[in-house]
């Protein structure tokens, strides 16, 4: 059995919190704000457990033999990688790389921490057994995963247990069964069509920040769980035709509050413990993996946009003016660097223990020319587009009119495609570039791994700097010139 869009779709009516324009939502699948980009996700499973792509995208869980994402894999050398992102790519085709939270996302995280459920070990095999247990029960369900790792917003000069009590989530209780917690933690991308959420953090922590250094993972629907949505831009998009992307792969996002909820250990991989938090994504191949995974989606995304430029020219038929071949060939050449940036990642990867996990190196080059990338392309396909993006009908209505439909299909010419065509196009490129949804993507693109600071932190972290400073040294010390000596004090001239 492979679980199929139906069954998620099943899965999502749990009777979980979620709010929206003050009101609580009764069913996510149903609900104005949600259901075409819950139906979209849910049509991702629908896709792998469809016969022409089922050994592609999935394989066989070695504890049940039901066949499962293949996002669950712990590939064990090259090919088995290779393979992993062969099926990442092609499961990234369906939503154009815009779910940021797709469901291979936060499986990438899950499979990696199992990796490395040693270094939980190392602090108390209950851990390790957490996690293990949890990578197994995730795979063999075919979890849709979310994650909210990042703090609320606040007053930064303030380390996090000096602010507002019962503001981040904190463990405030614990006993035989579990621990219990409170607080908030943003952003749960995904949250209303996701299974479960893993609640973790990725930002630093001082001592007396204890309570806050936590770990778990529960289902969307425990009790105490609330997710409070923001503006929903597929409530808004009047129809497919006029807003393609916005109407259907909305992802949304959501602050997560926790009301004293219950988690059981079985569930809990870190309790109050500043070092294995901090070590569980940077001592660990756990935010390469997921990472590694953004990349993937990320050129997806970028292979598209480039196509929707190159169209673009040639419905305005301006291919061939040597100042857009230009603007084109830049566009190409820099989204080639990060295709090659991801199978070198590959190629350059290495064993961790049993597991082949990708350079990261080459995965933060990837994130820092990407975080700046894509603003780049955003503003190229502005360029190319003119007021073609602006110049458009109102809406599908206007076609409705004979009235206006004449005067549209009059303006809107193209010598390669018909008006209507055209109008389509400029539609869709708008909802990349110019609307709530498109600065939405803007946004999340340039920080979603984080501050570009940080970005470039870890770039210079794990640069292998030693092979040029060997470089360096050794044509310094190949050649003579005066030897270096520090004046005697009493040959200095005072004046």
């Amino acid at each position: 059995m492979t679980k199929n869009g139906t069954d998620h779709l099943a899965s999502l009516r749990d009777g979980r919190e979620v709010y929206i324009d003050g009101e609580r939502v009764a069913d996510v699948t149903e609900h104005a704000a949600f259901r075409n980009a819950v139906r979209s996700a849910a049509g991702l499973y629908d896709m792998q457990a469809n016969p022409e792509f089922e050994s592609l995208l999935t394989y066989e869980s070695p504890r049940t033999g039901n066949r499962v994402s293949r996002s669950w894999q712990l590939p064990r050398s090259y090919e088995e990688l290779a393979d992993r992102r062969r099926a990442l790519m092609k499961w990234q085709e369906p939503h154009l790389g815009f779910l940021g939270r797709s469901p291979d996302h936060v499986a990438s995280c899950i499979a990696a921490m199992y990796m490395s459920a040693h270094v939980y070990d190392e602090v108390d095999p209950k851990y390790g057994a957490a996690v293990r247990d949890y990578y197994e029960y995730a795979r063999d369900h075919d979890l849709y995963l979310t994650y909210t790792i990042v703090n609320p917003q606040t007053n930064k000069t303030q380390d996090v247990h000096e602010q507002d009590a019962d503001l981040t989530l904190a463990v405030v209780d614990e006993d035989a069964e579990g621990i219990t917690v409170r607080g908030a933690k943003m952003l749960a991308t995904s949250g209303v069509m996701a299974n479960e959420i893993f609640v973790s953090g990725v930002q630093p922590l001082k001592e007396g920040d204890e309570r806050h250094a936590v770990s778990f993972a529960i289902p969307m629907s425990a009790p105490g769980i609330q997710n409070l949505s923001r503006r929903s831009y597929e409530a808004a998009a009047s129809s497919t035709f006029d807003h393609p992307l916005s109407s259907q792969l909305d992802e949304t996002d959501g602050v997560i509050f926790f009301d004293n909820v219950k988690v059981p250990w079985e569930r809990v991989f870190v309790n109050q413990n500043i070092g294995l938090l901090q070590k569980q994504f940077h001592g660990t191949p756990v935010h390469v993996y997921q990472n590694y995974q953004c990349n993937i989606r990320l050129l997806v995304k970028l292979q598209f946009l480039a196509a929707i430029a190159h169209r673009i020219t040639e419905i305005n038929s301006t291919t061939h003016f040597p100042q857009v071949k230009e603007s084109l060939g830049q566009l190409a050449a820099e989204i080639g660097m990060i295709d090659a940036l991801t199978h070198a990642m590959e190629t350059k990867g290495y064993k961790y223990g049993e597991y082949f996990v990708p350079d990261p190196a080459l995965l933060y080059s990837s994130q820092v020319l990407t975080q700046q990338l894509y603003p780049k392309v955003i503003h190229t396909l502005r360029e190319l587009s003119g007021g073609g993006v602006i110049m458009l009908p109102s809406s599908l209505k206007d076609y409705e009119n004979p009235i206006t439909a004449d005067r549209i299909r009059r303006v809107q010419k193209s010598a390669v495609a018909a008006p209507d065509e055209r109008v389509k196009l400029f539609k869709l490129a708008w909802d990349v570039i110019g609307s709530e949804f498109a600065s939405r993507h803007l946004q999340y693109e340039m920080f979603y791994n984080g501050a570009s600071f940080v970005v470039r932190g870890n770039a210079y972290r794990t640069f292998d700097w030693s092979e040029g400073r060997t470089l360096l040294d050794g044509f310094l010390n190949s050649y003579g010139g005066p030897e270096l000596s520090v004046p005697k004090p009493e040959l200095l001239t005072v004046r």
